[in-house]
């Protein structure tokens, strides 16, 4: 299914129907008076937002969405039906926004939530309405009134507890696919991901969302490579992964060209809580990891997490952090939905084989880190106690007879 996160479209209510003019005209009854209905009303417009979509790819081939319109009045005091709605059906975290691209509309954040965009226009009136005591046979019936109209533009701004930015080629979509079921494509070239993915993390009990969205270049806010379009999508993420590939010369600099680009681009991006780690880590000897973590560490002024994604070492750690502000953002807002309860529960079969294994290798390599030729290092005492690389242990601490093994 191809991604679709904004489209243009017109909608148009239904228009009231007309009134009835009509005399009841009988046998034996001499004065059977004005019988005329009055019109119905016309069918509004609604959005409608449900959970099981995730593009609006359905309003890419159809522009015009109109409402029937009431049915007339008709004799013997019969009103006319209310003209059929036309409902919209869009995914969670759209936006609806007037033809100016700026002034919203309303926001779609929780399944099952309706809004009535546009209202039809209310039926005329029968010339029962106007019969009086000096009007007895009263010969005006109305039209109905006109339904309303508008071009208006649909945004989709995705819900998602964590969001992942960086340069081409961080890591991202591996990121993505090592902590959770989201298999996005992955390759060794530049804006392999051309649209945004999300993928449920579970983590002991408690579950969270976390999107990933193509790769950021300098001058990213001013339309460079895929450009700044789909940072909305993070707008809504609480905290922010920024990972910064290791392999690169300057990795200071790809962190700041990253910063740059958010803080241009506003939404107060800049401002959220961000976590910063190094990737690819598996690819680095020691001695570059500790001298990069350094660098990293004197530009954004806080600890950097060493990581590698296609190892997994260091996933537990990140992922404990994120759900820390993620916890701490959900007990000061307690009134915004978590997004895992908005998209659904993460799927929880039984663990697969690479999980079994991944977990043995856990338990197994829980003092040590990668060498440069992709071997397993054991820490000794010292470096035990420094825990620079000790990643998949959160209490730093060895237990006993790891050593043995």
């Amino acid at each position: 299914m191809k991604f679709l996160d904004q489209a243009k479209i017109f909608v148009k209510s239904g228009d009231g129907g007309a009134g009835c003019c009509s005399f009841r005209r009988e046998k034996h009854i001499e004065f059977g008076g004005p019988d005329g209905g009055d019109g119905g009303r016309g069918g509004d417009v609604i959005l409608e937002c449900v959970a099981n979509l995730n593009t609006l790819i359905d309003y890419r081939y159809q522009q015009h969405f109109k409402a029937k319109i009431g049915n007339h009045g008709q004799g013997r005091n019969k009103t006319g039906g209310k003209g059929d709605d036309v409902i919209l059906k869009v995914p969670v975290g759209t936006q609806v926004l007037d033809e100016d691209k700026e002034t919203v509309l309303a926001d779609l954040t929780q399944a099952g939530q309706r809004v009535v965009l546009l209202r039809g226009g209310d039926g005329g009136f029968g010339n029962l309405h106007y019969k009086s005591s000096t009007n007895q046979a009263p010969r005006r019936a109305d039209e109905g009134w006109p339904g309303e109209e508008c071009w208006i533009w649909l945004r989709l701004k995705m819900i998602a507890d964590a969001g992942l930015v960086g340069l081409p080629n961080a890591g991202k979509s591996t990121f993505l696919a090592a902590v959770t079921r989201a298999r996005p494509k992955i390759a060794d070239y530049p804006f392999t991901t051309l649209h945004p993915n999300l993928g449920v993390v579970t983590l002991g009990e408690e579950e969270f969302v976390i999107a990933d969205i193509p790769g950021l270049i300098e001058g990213a806010h001013e339309g460079a490579g895929i450009g700044d379009r789909f940072l909305g999508h993070i707008e809504r993420c609480r905290v922010l992964l920024h990972l910064i590939d290791g392999t690169a010369d300057d990795v200071a600099e790809a962190y700041r060209v990253v910063r740059h680009e958010l803080a241009a681009y506003g939404g107060g991006l800049d401002e959220k809580p961000e976590v910063v780690a190094l990737n690819k880590c598996d690819s680095l000897n020691p001695d570059d990891i500790e001298l990069k973590l350094m660098e990293l560490s004197e530009a954004c002024g806080q600890e950097v997490l060493p990581l590698s994604g296609v190892s997994g070492v260091g996933l537990k750690p990140i992922l404990a952090r994120l759900f820390t502000h993620i916890r701490q953002a959900r007990e000061e807002e307690p009134e915004v939905p978590a997004a895992s309860a908005v998209f659904g529960s993460g799927k929880r079969g039984a663990p697969t084989f690479q999980q079994r294994k991944r977990k043995a290798e856990d338990d197994q390599f829980a003092g040590g880190h990668w060498g440069a030729d992709g071997e397993w290092i054991w820490h000794d005492g010292e470096d035990e106690d420094d825990g620079d690389y000790d990643d998949e242990v959160l209490d730093g601490e060895l237990e006993e007879g790891d050593e043995e093994e």
